[in-house]
């Protein structure tokens, strides 16, 4: 089995980093970052996420597993101070996985080029002045015309991002979906929109079309698309789904209770 470890650069993780990599030699692993069969996260979720798009195109051949060296992160199940336990999951590894749904992404472009890409938690379409004017279709029939800052999509793992601060549903990672969130919508006897999120099922497919091409502002995850005019932004649910090594993967359900609301029993 080869291993990696994708870290970020701050002292904590460095530290965890270089833990790592002598246990590994010490355990007689393989360690390989080129084509890794279990790829080692060291940081929190930002780092995972930076991970998963560095290897987005192996995603069929690794399985992810997360260690957070500062804050809680929501898809990191190992603390810096767990190395050794982490390290004895790995030599006795039985190949089990747990796996999230991710979104598929098509771009075109006003120069009629187009651009494919993927995301583990979310979309977002925005406008970087003014307010955003969309023509919202599901499956190809106009939904709504949208008025406001912008649209999030989302997978149902990237649900509990900013999905919900945009007032979104948090949804079971079960769940093969994606979420569309408007993001401060315009609501009034002049303008409507639905004013609720909505969830589509895996043989739907949402596209949005800017009525204004200038100044559109597109993120996939933490990347920012290149400043180019956007004709329209297609969303799916993706054939393609991201692995995590299921030593002692935390149920999300669970994962959600303990990073958003902490509640204890009551004797």
């Amino acid at each position: 089995m080869k291993i990696g470890i994708f870290s970020n650069p701050g002292s904590a993780s460095t530290r965890v980093s270089n833990a790592l990599k002598s246990k590994i030699k010490a355990e007689h692993l393989v360690l390989d970052n080129d084509n890794p069969d279990i790829l080692i996260t060291v940081g929190g979720d930002g780092t995972l996420l930076s991970a998963f798009h560095h290897y987005e195109k192996q995603l069929a051949n690794i399985r992810f597993v997360g260690i957070h060296t500062g804050h809680l992160g929501f898809y990191t199940d190992w603390r810096d101070y767990e190395v050794d336990e982490l390290i004895d999951s790995l030599a006795h590894d039985n190949g089990q996985s747990v796996s999230y749904p991710l979104l598929d992404i098509l771009i075109e472009y006003s120069d009629g080029k187009k651009q494919s890409m993927l995301a583990l938690n979310e979309s977002t379409l925005k406008k970087l002045t003014g307010t955003m004017l969309a023509n919202v279709y599901i499956k190809d029939q106009l939904f709504e015309l949208f008025r406001g800052d912008g649209l999030c999509v989302s997978t149902p793992t990237g649900s509990t991002a900013y999905n919900k601060s945009a007032g979104g549903a948090v949804v079971s990672s079960e769940l093969n979906v994606v979420q569309v969130s408007e993001i401060a919508s315009i609501n009034n006897r002049v303008f409507r929109t639905l004013g609720s999120p909505i969830i589509i099922s895996p043989q739907e497919w949402v596209r949005i079309e800017p009525v204004e091409l200038d100044e559109n502002l597109m993120t996939c995850d933490q990347e920012v698309v290149e400043k180019r005019q956007i004709k329209s932004v297609t969303y799916r649910i993706s054939k393609q789904r991201i692995a995590f090594a299921q030593y002692r993967h935390t149920q999300f359900w669970k994962r959600v209770s303990e990073s958003f609301i902490g509640v204890k029993p009551i004797d």
